[in-house]
Parts: C-alpha cells; sequence; structure tokens
C-alpha cells in the first residue's frame, strides 16, 4: 500500500473541548509518542503507547499512557465510528488514580458526541442520503 493510499483511508481525528490544546502543550517527546500512536490509530494499527480500555466512562472508550520524569500524560478518545477517532480528553494526572474530573469531563465530551451522531443519523435518515 502506497502512502497515499494510507493517507486516504485513515480515519479522521476530531478533538472535543479544549483537548487539542492541551495535547499542544504537552512535553515535544510525549507530544510525538502520543500523536505517533493517534496516527497508527488513524490508520489501523495498534498504537505504540501502552493503552486500556475505559469502559468506566463508555463503550469503545479508551486511554493511550505516557510519562516523563515530572507526570504521567492522558489522552482519552472514542475508537473509531465511521471514518472518524474522537479525541475526548487529555489531561496531566500526578497520582495513580485518575481524577473524577477528568473522568467526568470525558463522560460529557463523550455524550456529547453521541448525541451529535444521533442527531445526524436521525438527518440523513430524512434527508434520504
Amino acid at each position: 500500500m502506497t502512502s497515499q493510499e494510507q493517507s486516504r483511508q485513515a480515519a479522521e481525528l476530531h478533538f472535543e473541548g479544549d483537548a487539542l490544546e492541551v495535547l499542544s502543550s504537552f512535553p515535544d517527546q510525549v507530544k510525538r509518542e502520543l500523536g505517533f500512536s493517534l496516527r497508527q490509530l488513524q490508520i489501523g494499527r495498534e498504537p505504540t503507547s501502552e493503552t486500556r480500555s475505559m469502559s468506566s466512562i463508555g463503550a469503545g472508550v479508551y486511554e493511550l499512557k505516557e510519562s516523563d520524569e515530572r507526570t504521567w500524560y492522558r489522552v482519552i478518545y472514542l475508537s473509531k465510528i465511521g471514518n472518524t477517532i474522537y479525541v475526548l480528553h487529555c489531561f496531566e494526572k500526578e497520582s495513580r488514580k485518575t481524577d473524577r474530573r477528568d473522568i467526568e469531563v470525558a463522560r460529557q465530551r463523550l455524550k456529547r458526541v453521541r448525541q451529535r451522531l444521533q442527531e445526524q443519523k436521525a438527518y440523513e435518515k430524512r434527508s434520504g442520503q
């Protein structure tokens, strides 16, 4: 497969809320590692970052994990729906347990994404697409 074919088939990334701004503020090395993992997901490969299911947030939600000497970095995303991966929340954490606020932010953003998808589906059905 050529790189042109790969990019044509790559999933889109949609960043919810301030997720892109937060990810952009991470240290360069962490940003590169998480960005590469997101790219792997876009082209249907396994991410290079450590990953775990976040079923406590919702079905199909996963977390990418990276760290440096200072802290832990997380990217919570909704796995591919159609041709889109939804990055719900990016944050730093300093303890082993994920802060309730971060889980709640991801849940609320997931709720909004699912609502938009449902509205889009209803619209397409009404308009005969």
